[in-house]
């Protein structure tokens, strides 16, 4: 009894499970037990040794002007292509000749990058004279062009080959596509078909906007410009071939544009009196033109193909025509009307409202030629084979929203 009272007076201390000296016995012992060893992530890690900055690597140069770089060593490029250099090559035309120049004539190519100077519209490829300013083009430049065309197409294609090269353009055996929009064919374009004639023979244009009212003078130009051949047409979209003896690594060179050049300044479409009418008149003309029915409503980014026809058969039944332009820019729809003046022919009156109101004038007589195309486009094989191209591959992709001329009203 003596001894259970001592006890109880004066317990035994023991030592608490969560103590340092506790704790460390426990580790020790369990790492002497189990071989246990602490994961990377427990462990202390060494700080991480200082980068030191790379001694060889060389430093960046400072920004120079291009007025402080010294040109003189560089000797500028020359190109081989025979024909002049602008822009666009659908939408501007050399024979209407500007009446001024919104920027000083600095070259799109940059200082000393080309042989050619920059006459503020064009980089010629022969010398610019002042004696010929007006004249034709050079007879030598339309024979070269002839000459390397021949040379590069070679023998016409079959029905078989020109059915399958179609086949591959299609939008569900490729996606390889280049858009031609509102500033048409333009001159770094040409750069992007050789880039795409690389990897396959023939490539796909799709047509929208502006130059869609002249597809002759667009299928025209890219054969001229590109030396190739259009082997198939439907609607707005295009397939052109690189040629047979088409040697990619013999591309000819062709300089970029770095800028876009501004426009020149071109004589005004609408004068303030129509030629033959009086101040009275022609005011009385454009309040009648704005009251007259719309003939259709253009979509943005539309094709506009069917247009030139539509104008045409109008006139057939009332001297004025009135087109809806509502949404579309103010330079698109006068690019139009400039087009419709020279394809149709006709007479501009007015601007107003984002209309195009076109007069036939008084001594109309329509117009015989042929300035458009039509919807689809045959074409005749060496076998005598016609329209030997499935135009039912692009039946999907013409009728897509935004691709029609518009609503007739």
């Amino acid at each position: 009894m003596f001894v259970i009272r001592l006890f109880r007076q004066n317990p035994i201390p023991f030592a608490h499970p969560h103590t340092p000296s506790n704790r460390c016995f426990c580790y020790s012992k369990l790492r002497d037990h189990y071989a246990f060893e602490s994961p990377p992530s427990l462990s202390p890690k060494p700080p991480p040794p200082e980068l030191k900055p790379r001694q060889n690597k060389p430093l960046k140069p400072r920004y120079k002007p291009p007025s402080s770089l010294d040109l003189a060593d560089k000797k500028p490029k020359h190109s081989d292509l025979p024909f002049d250099f602008q822009y666009s090559y659908t939408e501007t035309s050399l024979s209407v000749r500007p009446i001024g120049l919104r920027e000083p004539k600095f070259s799109p190519f940059g200082p000393g990058r080309l042989d050619r100077k920059w006459t503020g519209v064009c980089a010629p490829a022969v010398e610019p004279k002042v004696s010929s300013l007006e004249s034709t083009e050079d007879p030598k430049l339309e024979e070269k062009r002839r000459v390397m065309w021949e040379n590069i197409q070679g023998e016409p294609l079959t029905g078989a080959e020109r059915k399958a090269l179609v086949e591959t353009c299609q939008r569900k055996k490729t996606k390889r596509q280049i858009n031609l929009g509102r500033d048409g064919l333009t001159h770094n374009m040409l750069n992007d078909i050789f880039n795409h004639w690389k990897h396959a023979e023939a490539v796909r244009i799709k047509c929208l906007g502006v130059p869609t009212v002249d597809m002759k003078n667009v299928c025209t130009q890219l054969e001229d410009k590109t030396f190739g051949k259009i082997i198939h047409r439907h609607g707005g979209f295009l397939v052109l071939y690189r040629g047979r003896k088409y040697n990619p690594k013999k591309r000819p060179f062709i300089p970029l544009m770095l800028w876009r050049p501004h426009e020149p300044v071109y004589p005004r479409l609408i004068k303030t009196t129509i030629d033959g009418l009086s101040i009275n008149e022609t005011k009385e003309m454009r309040k009648k033109g704005l009251a007259v029915p719309a003939l259709t409503r253009l979509a943005k980014n539309g094709y506009y193909g069917s247009l030139v026809p539509m104008v045409r058969d109008a006139f057939l039944c009332c001297e004025l025509v009135r087109i809806d332009c509502q949404g579309l820019e103010k330079s698109d729809y006068k690019k139009i009307g400039c087009k419709l003046r020279d394809l149709v022919p006709c007479i501009l009156v007015t601007f107003e409202k984002e209309q195009i109101v076109v007069w036939r004038g008084k001594d109309y007589r329509p117009s015989e030629s042929e300035c458009f195309l039509t919807v689809r486009e045959s074409f005749d094989d060496v076998d005598g084979n016609t329209n030997c191209v499935d135009n039912e591959n692009f039946d999907d992709e013409c009728s897509d929203a935004g691709f029609q001329s518009g609503n007739s009203e």
